[in-house]
């Protein structure tokens, strides 16, 4: 098999949805900036500089498929990832602030953002330490690799105050469920932020009401007795939700200077630790159970710290987002002005959209940042329902391509970088769609291949690519 025909096996199909997509974001960029007589060609405007990024980053595939082999990916996988590290620290030393972030190093009057590149360093390294053989997720050693792999960068990143790269992070969680770890931390994650909201948005008591509900359902069901579990817990939750009431009494208020929420915790917390004491010295001892009860306490402490991480860790304008999100505050012409005109921009494009280069709400700035965050509302506005479908469609069926491709392919190396190169992408389309129609806080995310700028393009396009031409390999051994 030549060379020619060898390079014919290259998956034509991902390219062809990548340039697409790019071509898409390029267009909605000149159409949301334009003005009369603009050229499309200018480089003295962003549309202009997005094509000479475009051109370097298809140059730099083109140099990824052709130039590079790809056995230097995995040789030099860890010495990326601590350059990457390196990078991420001298950020913080002699990086540039922009826009509340300090995550940019600057030269040549260009601004290069490493926490985009980070992605793929981490990607690489993930892929090297999990590829090998022998690795499995029940061994305490891998999975705290693993985990460290991610959390230093991670780490790093949110020093930099880039909370959405860093939030990117956490779609590497995907990455270990397919690769062994336990379903029950990603719902471990997704009934932390369930908490987080209740704690937040509605009060303590009700999120402590709701741990309590749930895992005194999970014990009883456990114990072989669903039956007996929903009835338990449903005349449970309905005693405890008096509690508050119970408590207001003035005779007992008197006397009782602790919230209910407090006392919910003491009662059942202290519960938890007998049965956890009980079953660790236990013959026979229930796995199960222990866990349970220790996640009881944890996610009791979370709740009484939901409150110190909203005043204490978040920035001022995060928590102001999250009020919006959370309906706590109505502030549309202050920190919601965003969502809101994005939204008033999505509706208005109707079914069909008002057309290339007609929108009014993105084209005269009423949406802020339209070019790099909220590109996608340019895209409601002009090509409405059916267009926003369209784009949609086209990431789809990147996603299940490249997931595809990796679960077909024999090499672990390849495959594990193929569902990173997947997960990144799925938080960044998840989380920047869903904060354009007011579903998440606005984080300051780019969508892959659409928004403008430098960084995140040739950083997508880089992470993209590198498993194209890992995908290619599988066709050069097959030939020997």
């Amino acid at each position: 098999m030549g060379s020619g025909s060898l390079y014919r096996k290259l998956d034509w199909k991902l390219i062809c949805y990548y340039l697409i997509l790019v071509i898409i974001g390029w267009l909605n960029i000149f159409s949301s900036i334009h003005a009369e007589n603009s050229a499309l060609f200018d480089f003295s405007q962003r549309y202009g500089m997005h094509f000479i990024w475009m051109s370097i980053s298809i140059a730099v595939a083109a140099a990824i498929i052709f130039l590079i082999p790809s056995r230097i990916y995995e040789a030099s996988a860890w010495i990326l990832y601590l350059l990457m590290i390196l990078l991420l620290l001298a950020v913080l030393v002699v990086g540039v602030e922009i826009k509340g972030s300090r995550s940019w190093i600057s030269f040549g009057g260009f601004n290069i953002q490493p926490a985009e590149f980070s992605k793929i360093t981490t990607s690489l390294a993930l892929a090297s330490i999990m590829g090998k053989y022998g690795f499995e997720f029940t061994r305490r050693d891998c999975w705290i690799k693993a985990f460290a792999t991610i959390g230093l960068p991670m780490l790093l990143i949110l020093l930099e105050k880039e909370t959405g790269s860093m939030l990117v992070y956490l779609g590497f969680l995907l990455v270990f469920y397919r690769e062994g770890m336990s379903g029950w931390i990603l719902l471990a994650g997704l009934f932390a932020i369930l908490l987080f909201v209740l704690g937040l948005a509605v009060s303590p008591f009700v999120a402590m009401l709701v741990l309590t509900g749930c895992f005194l359902l999970m014990f009883f069901i456990r114990k072989g007795r669903p039956i007996l579990a929903i009835l338990v817990t449903a005349l449970s939750v309905t005693l405890l939700a008096f509690l508050p009431k119970l408590l207001a009494i003035e005779a007992i208020a008197a006397k009782n200077h602790l919230p209910a929420e407090v006392w919910l915790a003491i009662a059942f917390g202290a519960a938890a630790l007998v049965i956890l004491v009980i079953n660790l010295i236990a013959r026979f001892k229930d796995s199960f159970i222990r866990n349970l009860m220790i996640c009881y306490i944890i996610f009791t402490g979370f709740i009484f710290s939901v409150q110190f991480i909203f005043n204490n860790v978040l920035q001022d304008h995060q928590r102001a987002r999250i009020e919006v999100l959370l309906g706590m505050k109505d502030d549309p012409k202050g920190v919601g002005y965003n969502v809101h005109q994005s939204l008033i921009a999505i509706g208005s494009g109707g079914m069909f959209g008002k057309g290339f280069m007609q929108g009014t709400q993105t084209r005269f700035d009423f949406v802020p940042e339209q070019t790099t965050d909220f590109i996608f509302c340019t895209i409601g506005e002009e090509w409405g329902f059916v267009g926003s479908l369209v784009v949609l469609t086209l990431y789809f069926l990147l996603l299940m391509r490249i997931i595809n491709k990796a679960e077909q392919n024999g090499d672990a190396f390849t495959r594990i970088y193929g569902y990173c190169v997947a997960s990144c992408l799925v938080m960044h389309i998840l989380i920047n769609i869903c904060m354009t129609i007011g579903l998440m806080p606005v984080i300051g995310i780019p969508l892959p291949f659409l928004s403008y700028g430098g960084s995140s393009l040739l950083a997508f396009t880089i992470l993209l690519f590198i498993f194209i031409r890992l995908d290619l390999d599988q066709w050069r051994y097959l030939k020997k």
